[in-house]
């Protein structure tokens, strides 16, 4: 993809500052190597509270593909490696062993009400294949990227020899990873001493797997499709070339949701055949910065999101297969039998699929554990894009009512 010549979609009008520095972006990635030492999306990683590991990873298996395939312990945490089919990245689950446990994550959270409750959960970011992460560092810290080192985080999993994390982003509060071994070999990857669940925990992990296939949708959840973080208005354009500084992906676009006061801008890689096998990146902001939206009194919920939780991923999408179910569309055969299992959504599905391509979309209420929002996405006859307006509009509403902070509490 000549990424010098590629026009990007959409009606979000970008600023003359965003034009000049994408291409040089690009340009200044081509010239480190990055794009040739750097390859597809190997594992996304979430941090959960202290006890909560087997809960979250029981409701992952109710409620999509990934299963449990190894654990490992740090010093500091377990560390469950999931898989979803072995041509996807695995999902790396971490869990504090100390109810006490306390790191950058735990005090950025510790900034935000509604992050208060859970002050480790936090999807902490991306890891992606790479030649060498020594190659990696000699290429990017030049560009001001910050990585961790031994000694900078009582958390050893950042900085191992063969994985290396930077710090995380003033724009989004996610980090990057990179791995240069296997992402499968824990034993070079120097992860840590084996463990496996107890009994009792294994059967609660088999029972979630057993419900989802008793209810028929085991194999129309495939994978994560794209994965969605929310950011200040002001900080857009900096977190989009930020992450286009690190990876080899590039901007697709971005979409003005007018209804919502948002936008929508997209990230994607450009040499996948099937996006789960390296999701998109979608960074949401608002259009209308809070502090001065009281003079055009418009909707806000991306930046109260923000506000009220910090910078974070808001959601992971997860790909259903296009088909039917007798006379349903695979995604409401999806979300009903779930509702039938127990998990809340934030409304109805959205979009129409008949014979045009299009696509469905619904947002699951945010998990407990994670303190993410699922997503379930179903592209009809080839559908290429990530939303349509009306889809977005509907599932940044049904988010926002449920986001909300009753002020009057003293939290700071």
């Amino acid at each position: 993809m000549d990424l010098a010549s590629y026009t990007p979609l959409g009606d979000k009008k970008n600023s003359d500052f965003f034009e000049e520095y994408l291409p040089k972006v690009y340009e200044r990635r081509e010239k480190a190597g990055l794009d040739q030492i750097v390859g597809n999306t190997a594992a996304l990683v979430v941090q959960v509270e202290h006890g909560d590991g087997i809960n979250y990873l029981a409701e992952l298996a109710a409620m999509g593909p990934y299963r449990l395939q190894a654990g490992r312990l740090t010093d500091t945490h377990k560390v469950y490696v999931l898989q979803a089919q072995p041509e996807f990245p695995r999902m790396l689950v971490l869990e504090p062993l100390s109810a006490n446990y306390e790191d950058a994550v735990t005090r950025w959270n510790m900034l935000y009400p509604l992050a208060r409750s859970k002050p480790n959960s936090r999807y902490i970011g991306e890891i992606y294949k790479a030649e060498s992460n020594a190659a990696v560092r000699e290429a990017l810290e030049p560009h001001q990227v910050r990585f961790v080192y031994p000694g900078d985080t009582v958390n050893s999993f950042y900085a191992l020899e063969h994985l290396t994390f930077t710090f995380l982003s003033d724009y989004t509060y996610n980090r990057v990873g990179y791995v240069d071994v296997d992402i499968d070999d824990l034993d070079a990857l120097g992860l840590g001493e084996p463990f496996s669940p107890t009994a009792e925990e294994r059967a609660r992990l088999d029972k979630a797997d057993e419900l989802q296939e008793q209810h028929g949708i085991k194999d129309l959840v495939l994978g994560v499709d794209h994965a969605a973080t929310r950011i200040l208005a002001g900080d857009r354009e900096n977190a989009l070339l930020e992450y286009l500084t690190m990876v080899p992906y590039y901007f697709w676009g971005a979409y003005n949701i007018h209804e919502m006061n948002s936008s929508t801008n997209v990230t994607r890689h450009p040499d996948i055949d099937d996006e789960k096998k390296s999701p998109a990146r979608v960074f949401t902001a608002n259009n209308t910065p809070s502090i001065v939206n009281s003079f055009e009194n418009l909707p806000m919920p991306t930046e109260d999101f923000v506000r009220n939780f910090g910078r974070r991923m808001h959601h992971l999408a997860m790909a259903v297969i296009d088909g039917h179910v007798a006379d349903e569309k695979n995604v409401d055969y999806v979300v009903r039998q779930l509702g039938e299992m127990g998990t809340p959504f934030l409304a109805h599905v959205v979009g129409e699929c008949k014979d045009d391509p299009n696509l469905k979309q619904i947002f699951s209420k945010s998990s407990p554990y994670s303190m993410l929002i699922t997503e379930y996405i179903e592209r009809c006859h080839g559908y290429q894009g990530f939303f349509t307006r009306d889809n977005v509009a509907a599932l940044t509403a049904a988010a926002g009512a449920d986001e909300r902070y009753e002020h009057g509490h003293v939290f700071d």
